[in-house]
């Protein structure tokens, strides 16, 4: 049966007369029955270290709507709270992170090797997930690219700009260097663990991959996902590798082959038709609908979902957002693009 799940066969490169689909963040705020379970565990980090909770909440859209694929219900930033970086999360604001800003906060990280004890509960979710998902469900596992994660460890927490990363890599490259190389050591590790535990396919999110320019894109965007994924394709060499390096606009083109991966998630920032023609020639892309109409719903939704498909339809496709979807976004509007989808 796993041949035949349709996201596996984009992956492969097989072209679909239907795409498959799921939604970054289709686990969340925008769904009552995630807000019962969230306020059921306590607070964010308790949700995602308790597994059954975590595959709950994962499961959830899978039952409301048959997506293609379900997303571990995780964060990003669990891999520096394993790594030995304080994390907690303000209401209304987001996360906060003790920061690494010289030598002496990177030779007091962990290593690597150690990070399992804390991300143990990751991988029982997976597990768990593993168990209990449809047949024809892909269980996709994910973590953060080093630049991305780099920046809030560096920053204690999301910044407009990745100014205060931007400032160490001028200013301290030694350490910066070393955070980046710890970073990807412990996501190698990390992603690995996962595809053990059972997941099918692994994303790497890089969110601010966009702020970085010229040869710092190649260095800290282009090297830390090809080390990772070689080292995956290495342990693990069936395993399909989903690579997100948002607003990186015409970098987009020869990220495939620069990296090894398997699909390029597009942010919505990307003309479909420009990416058909130079990034989809590469093989499978993902993307990219604007979430807002997630939001706003209407005629609007279905034509440019319908729009989507269309552009895309000539060769290896999933049917994504080009971001997460957002808390204020209306259930029904989801079911509607994938109406328009199926149709």
């Amino acid at each position: 049966m796993g041949n035949d799940k349709t996201i596996l066969k984009a992956l492969r490169g097989e072209t679909q007369a239907v795409p498959p689909v799921w939604m970054m963040r289709q686990a969340g705020r925008y769904l009552p029955e995630y807000r019962a379970t969230r306020a059921q565990a306590g607070d964010f980090l308790s949700l995602c270290y308790t597994p059954e909770l975590a595959a709950e909440v994962t499961l959830q859209p899978i039952r409301r709507y048959g997506f293609d694929a379900a997303i571990l219900f995780a964060d990003i930033l669990l891999v520096p709270q394993a790594l030995g970086a304080e994390l907690w999360f303000v209401t209304g604001e987001g996360p906060r992170l003790s920061t690494i800003t010289d030598a002496a906060g990177l030779s007091a990280l962990k290593p690597a090797e150690a990070i399992h004890e804390t991300l143990s509960p990751v991988y029982e979710t997976v597990r768990i997930l593993s168990r209990t998902l449809p047949k024809h469900t892909t269980l996709i596992g994910f973590a953060g690219a080093p630049w991305t994660v780099a920046t809030y460890m560096i920053a204690g927490r999301g910044t407009p700009d990745q100014g205060p990363a931007h400032a160490l890599k001028a200013e301290d490259r030694a350490t910066f260097n070393g955070l980046i190389e710890r970073i990807t050591d412990a996501t190698i590790a990390y992603l690995s663990m996962q595809i053990e535990a059972g997941a099918e396919v692994v994303k790497l999110f890089d969110s601010w991959a966009g702020s970085l320019r010229g040869e710092d894109f190649d260095t800290y965007a282009v090297a830390p996902a090809r080390r990772i994924i070689a080292a995956l394709k290495d342990r693990h060499p069936d395993i399909p590798v989903i690579a997100f390096p948002r607003e990186a606009k015409d970098r987009y083109e020869g990220f495939t082959r620069a990296t090894g991966a398997d699909c390029v998630a597009l942010d919505n920032s990307v003309d479909a038709d420009w990416a058909a023609t130079h990034v989809q020639r590469e093989g499978c892309v993902q993307g990219n609908l604007d979430p807002r109409h997630m939001v706003t719903g209407g005629p609007d939704l279905v034509s440019e979902t319908r729009r989507i498909v269309e552009a895309f339809s000539g060769g290896p496709h999933i049917f994504n957002l080009g971001h997460g979807i957002t808390p204020d976004a209306d259930p029904d509007n989801v079911q509607k693009m994938i109406d328009a989808i199926r149709g």
